[in-house]
């Protein structure tokens, strides 16, 4: 398992603890990509397809492929891309790699979010890798199932309700798209919730603007981001709660 980094938010000056993340390669040997630790992070003003992937290479077989690049939420409000250290010169004519403009991972990746030592007692999490809007739908519905949520259905594609998933006592919001999500996202989900007397929780890739994180607050709704090996990260303590408690 690879080593925990500290990773300094440059806006509000946090520093966070980061497992570096792992994925399997195609001759089955493990690739944990090597954060550098010297460099600082940067807050991300736009999340955009090209940038969300970098080439590592496998230290077994010498395959290049691309994968999911490291990104960390903090409670800030901030979404962080973490440098990555270029594969290293190669120093013989091993295996060649793939192509350098792959795009496709490897059949997901070990799950890096374990509940706290208080939490419900549940398997490790199994992320479904986002490559499209409808992967990250999938991934927030997988991860409501593996917090206790039953009955768990994604919705269409544009759903004019604004509700991504449902479930038995949950609604839940996806946002796929390059830009934090807004404090009228937030409310209108809650309202959904409201009218069905049911829990509200939302999911986003692009992180949350200030008064959007502040009226979750204040509504107790969970909040979680997610990268795109679509494991979701808590963002504000209703979704450090909940992941706790687990579904009720």
């Amino acid at each position: 398992m690879a080593e925990s980094v500290p990773v300094r938010c440059p806006a509000c000056r946090r520093e966070h603890s980061f497992t570096p993340p792992t994925f399997p390669c195609p001759c089955g040997a493990p690739v944990t990509l090597t954060l550098q630790t010297e460099a600082p992070a940067e807050p991300m003003e736009h999340h955009t397809w090209e940038e969300s992937w970098v080439t590592a290479r496998c230290p077994s077989c010498g395959r290049e492929d691309q994968w999911p690049h490291p990104e960390l939420g903090c409670p800030c409000g901030c979404v962080l891309r973490l440098p990555v250290a270029p594969p290293p010169e190669r120093s013989d004519a091993g295996p060649r790699g793939s192509a350098a403009g792959a795009r496709h991972p490897g059949p997901g990746s070990p799950a890096r979010t374990q509940p706290p030592s208080s939490a419900v007692l549940r398997p490790a999490f199994r992320p479904v890798t986002i490559r499209t809007s409808r992967d990250a739908v999938t991934a927030a519905a997988e991860y409501l199932k593996w917090l206790g949520f039953r009955e768990v259905l994604e919705a269409d594609d544009r759903p004019t309700s604004g509700v991504s998933v449902r479930g038995r006592g949950v609604v839940a919001q996806v946002d796929p798209t390059t830009r934090p999500s807004t404090l009228r996202d937030v409310e209108c989900l809650w309202l959904n919730g409201l009218t069905d007397s049911v829990e509200s929780v939302f999911f986003s890739l692009a992180g949350y603007r200030r008064e959007a994180r502040a009226r979750a607050d204040d509504l107790h709704i969970p909040l979680f981001v997610m990268d795109l090996t679509g494991t979701p990260q808590p963002v504000n303590d209703a979704a450090d709660d909940l992941i706790r408690m687990g579904a009720q």
